[in-house]
């Protein structure tokens, strides 16, 4: 932590808050408020900081004061120090407070003592005892079945994951549509496009939602597809394509998941592996002045009959190929199904539901197919840990290519909350008062959005006080950006969710009963067991520190059973250890567990090098050159093997800020890498040389691509390079 260029609290003066550009009567009045707090709750305590980030910083005082004090109040904390605590009064109104202080007793027995204090013995026990956790989840998010499950889990060793909710027969969008926590003027989905930022934001009621969905589906029936075909979905996330997506599910066939982003190469590689007999689209995109062609590339692919929506028009500007539809006419074709109940068609739970893709960046993507029970782990984690309820506002910004498009379907709308979508760029101001006017609860954000949005200050001036929380996902955070992204929405907490498409949503992330240390993971998801393995390949203790590759407990409720394009077993079973008669989950990822019990992701396990005899990851590299100069924007570290053999030598990519004298900043940070890694990390740790880039290799779900840089720097010329 950055902290040792901060005083502790009790030593702070009027003259270092003016320091900082804040006016001498404004100065004096902060400082005479915190030297209140310091006297009732100390110079250096969690509750110092509660009542800091509660009583005394506001969004409009420079960031170099909030700084001051978080850094100055855990100055000689240590490792995690929380950032955000636990209301006790409030966590008894999250769901898992009032189901707890129900039933807290029949959980637990005896042990039971309140929410936050029996947060961690409730999700051990989610994970003992997961036929009753998951029939109580269920319950508790009324979702009902045409037929019940004979079971919660049944397990066999022809099944590691075991067999859910074995005999259900279910239709997701069915639930999503269901009245049993809403009325039919209830919002379901709040939006604005780009360009009309002034105007009001839109709004579907739940009774416009349902019709819609109706007569999408309706339409859908009359192209005469078998069921259980696939369709895919290659659009923008917005009002159309959550109706288009749920319209599928509901009629009983499968979505196919494309970026909007994809190339036409990249989009038919997915139409083939999913073998998709439709594809929904739109002419274009508008981005700004630009117009992003997206019908265009769908053709370029090779696609199968496409329904091309008119981009906010009411006609298309371009000529479609023969046996395209344009969206009117799609809908014309079932013009006397207006508000006719569509019957949804039921299915067994391992039915096909929806198919996703890894990102393909070394080869050709995983098809990871999602059955009907995934969107109700998806749901789950959001009821969960994120607090999703009747009331709540949900935005993230994403895309139905990615798992976390599905997911900001399911979540808010399974748990009773709208969705909020702004159909345009997350990075300007534009979303930052979207945010504010559709009145978002909860603001899922991935951090290079938030990175953006800092240098931009693209919040300044608008309120996101009814923000109740953040989520984050994507790749690493960093605490600087997200104490910043805080302190925008007065201190509400960020739950980091870390997990993948093929698990359908988390296996760790934080949770509003427990306290949130920024960068950090707080918990195991509810009914998930995670396994640090040693040295050794086999787990250390739960709950000793340690570093190394993640290993997951097999049976996880809605995670992938099988893969169109690969061996599921030879992926994510064979070779892993076996832990008490079961054999663990492989996901490939490094993890820190801490003495606090918090965990860090660490990267790729393939994002390790070996520096000197001595392994270390990317992403702890990262962390240390971050934060050397505020001139750069973000790193990428790579080991980088020699022509010539012998050790790896350590090659950082750096993107600054702006584009000025990159060769003096390159030369200037390479004595301030090594002097901060040296001190902080290891003082054999030398850094080779820095490569500045405009930009770092990305997937499309924003991971850095370091096998990418990795490669190019291994191919360069290696006297110039190294």
């Amino acid at each position: 932590m950055a902290n040792e260029n901060y005083k502790t609290l009790d030593s702070v003066t009027v003259a270092d808050v003016e320091a900082l550009g804040i006016h001498t009567e404004l100065a004096g009045k902060l400082h005479g408020e915190l030297t209140r707090i310091v006297r009732n709750y100390g110079s250096a305590t969690p509750q110092t900081w509660y009542h800091i980030s509660k009583e005394l910083l506001t969004p409009n005082l420079p960031f170099s004061f909030h700084q001051m004090m978080y850094y100055g109040c855990y100055k000689d904390f240590g490792p995690d120090p929380p950032a955000w605590l636990p209301d006790p009064k409030t966590a008894r109104l999250t769901n898992i407070g009032q189901l707890l202080e129900r039933r807290g007793k029949e959980f637990l027995g005896s042990k039971y003592e309140d929410p936050i204090s029996s947060f961690s013995d409730f999700q051990r026990f989610s994970v003992s005892d997961q036929e009753v956790f998951w029939k109580t989840i269920l319950e508790e998010m009324n979702i009902s079945f045409s037929a019940p499950p004979e079971c919660i889990l049944r397990e066999s060793p022809s099944h590691p994951g075991g067999q859910w909710l074995p005999g259900a027969r279910v239709n997701p969008a069915k639930n999503c549509l269901s009245l049993r926590k809403r009325t039919l003027s209830d919002v379901a989905i709040i939006w604005r496009n780009e360009g009309n930022d002034e105007a009001p934001v839109e709004k579907m009621t739940c009774q416009e939602l349902r019709e819609s969905v109706w007569k999408v589906a309706y339409a859908l029936e009359s192209l005469g597809l078998e069921k259980g075909s696939a369709i895919a979905i290659d659009m923008p996330m917005d009002v159309n394509s959550v109706v288009i997506y749920l319209a599928i599910v509901l009629a009983g066939y499968v979505v196919v998941s494309i970026a909007d982003s994809f190339s036409p190469s990249e989009i038919s590689t997915r139409l083939i592996l999913s073998k998709a007999k439709a594809i929904f689209t739109q002419d274009f995109i508008p981005r700004g002045e630009k117009k992003i062609p997206l019908y265009s590339r769908v053709v370029e692919a090779h696609s199968p009959m496409a329904i091309v929506i008119p981009n906010r028009a009411s006609s298309l500007s371009i000529e479609l190929r023969d046996g395209d539809i344009s969206w009117p006419d799609f809908l014309d074709r079932v013009k006397d199904s207006k508000g006719l109940e569509f019957v949804a068609v039921e299915q067994p739970i391992d039915a096909f539901t929806n198919i996703l893709f890894s990102s393909g960046t070394t080869g050709e993507p995983k098809a990871i197919p999602w059955t009907l029970l995934t969107p109700f782990k998806a749901a789950a984690d959001g009821w969960c840990h994120m607090d999703i309820k009747n009331g709540d506002v949900v935005a993230w910004p994403t895309n139905l290519g990615w798992m976390m498009g599905p997911w900001l379907v399911y979540a808010p709308l399974l748990n009773g909350a709208s969705i909020a979508l702004y159909n345009g760029s997350p990075l300007g101001s534009g979303f930052a008062n979207f945010v504010q006017d559709a009145k978002v609860t909860m603001l899922g954000v991935i951090p290079s959005i938030v990175r953006t949005w800092k240098v931009k200050n693209s919040p300044d001036g608008y309120d996101w006080s009814t923000i109740r929380c953040f989520g984050s996902t994507g790749e690493a955070s960093s605490v600087d950006e997200y104490l910043w992204l805080m302190g925008r929405a007065e201190y509400k907490p960020i739950i980091e969710y870390c997990g993948g498409t093929e698990i359908g949503g988390s296996f760790v992330s934080g949770s509003m009963l427990q306290p949130q240390s920024l960068a950090a993971f707080s918990t195991a998801v509810m009914g998930c067991s995670l396994h640090i393995l040693g040295d050794d390949g086999f787990p250390i203790p739960l709950d000793v520190p340690g570093i190394g590759e993640l290993a997951l407990g097999p049976l996880m409720f809605g995670a992938s059973s099988t893969l169109l394009n690969a061996d599921h077993n030879e992926i994510y079973f064979k070779g892993m250890p076996v832990l008490n008669g079961k054999v663990l989950r492989r996901h490939g990822d490094v993890f820190e567990r801490t003495s606090k019990g918090y965990y860090h992701a660490h990267g790729r396990a393939d994002d390790t090098m070996n520096l000197g005899g001595i392994k270390v990851s990317s992403l702890e590299i990262e962390r240390i050159c971050n934060a050397v100069d505020e001139n750069i924007l973000e790193t990428a570290a790579v080991g980088v093997p020699p022509a010539a053999g012998g050790p790896e030598k350590l090659v950082i990519a750096v993107v600054f800020k702006d584009s000025d004298n990159l060769e003096q900043k390159s030369v200037n940070l390479l004595i301030s890498f090594n002097t901060a890694l040296q001190r902080k990390l290891n003082p054999l740790f030398k850094v080779s040389s820095i490569v500045p880039l405009p930009s770092l290799p990305r997937t499309a779900t924003n991971k850095v691509m370091r096998r990418v840089l990795r490669q190019q720097f291994s191919q360069a010329d290696q006297g110039s390079r190294l």
